[in-house]
């Protein structure tokens, strides 16, 4: 399978959507057309996504679409207008086999939480088979998507307890056994974001306060750090950790 998707999650003072997703030099939506460090497929126009956290409201406020985002002339204008401290966003190239569906396209949503995943499950089936007890059958679990039953996954692991990144961490490991793949994981709660590499790359930058985790660089701006395959990155207020998935308990 070669599908593959581009995505960013930012934790700090109050950005607006246009100043994250829209208007960097190689901004989300300019990956989504000419992504610079993609290692499978070429376009992300099969659907994208932003979710973000408002104050007084628990859960995340989400935006998707099953179109491109540069297509999108309503997002363009509301996305300079919404400002918030955490905020996912994502666009889509589809795997061969699923839809293009509003419903497939990140960030999957569930309570406080915010998921997206770049890459492909290698045996789809196999996985679905070998971890469908596991899985917590949310709404978003439920697209016919590889991505929202690994969705399933985080959320079954968030709701038993763990935190948000040793959750991410034992969802590549249930994966890697089960039928392995491409299973890069980002993920945000409204207080932390973090990230899982398993086959796909992700950077993460601390400026001014804020830390921004990324499929790749959105500028040539120094303090982009590649995160190594097969780790743990965390995010809480301005402090980063990064550690080996197979510590991450």
């Amino acid at each position: 399978m070669t599908a593959v998707c581009r995505h960013v999650a930012y934790l700090g003072p109050p950005t607006t959507l246009g100043g994250l997703l829209m208007d960097p030099p190689h901004s989300l939506c300019v990956q989504s057309y000419a992504p610079r460090r993609q290692r499978h497929g070429t376009v992300n126009a099969d659907g994208f996504g932003a979710g973000w956290y408002v104050d007084r409201r628990a859960e995340p406020v989400r935006y998707r679409r099953a179109q491109s985002i540069w297509s999108d002339q309503s997002f363009a204008s509301l996305a300079p207008t919404i400002a918030s401290g955490c905020v996912l966003g994502a666009v889509r190239s589809a795997t061969p086999g699923f839809p293009a569906d509003e419903s497939c396209a990140a960030p999957f949503a569930e309570g406080p939480w915010l998921f997206s995943h770049n890459g492909a499950t290698a045996e789809p089936a196999l996985v679905r088979k070998a971890l469908r007890d596991a899985v917590d059958w949310v709404p978003d679990a439920l697209a016919p998507v590889d991505s929202a039953f690994l969705f399933g996954l985080a959320v079954a692991r968030w709701r038993a307890g763990a935190s948000l990144g040793t959750g991410l961490a034992g969802v590549v490991r249930d994966v890697a056994t089960a039928g392995d793949g491409r299973v890069t994981l980002l993920a945000a709660d409204g207080e932390r974001v973090a990230g899982v590499t398993w086959g796909e790359p992700m950077y993460v930058r601390r400026h001014h306060g804020a830390v921004v985790v990324a499929s790749e660089p959105y500028d040539d701006e120094p303090g982009w750090e590649e995160v190594p395959d097969r780790h743990l990155v965390q995010a809480e207020n301005s402090a980063v950790t990064v550690t080996p998935i197979e510590e991450a308990t």
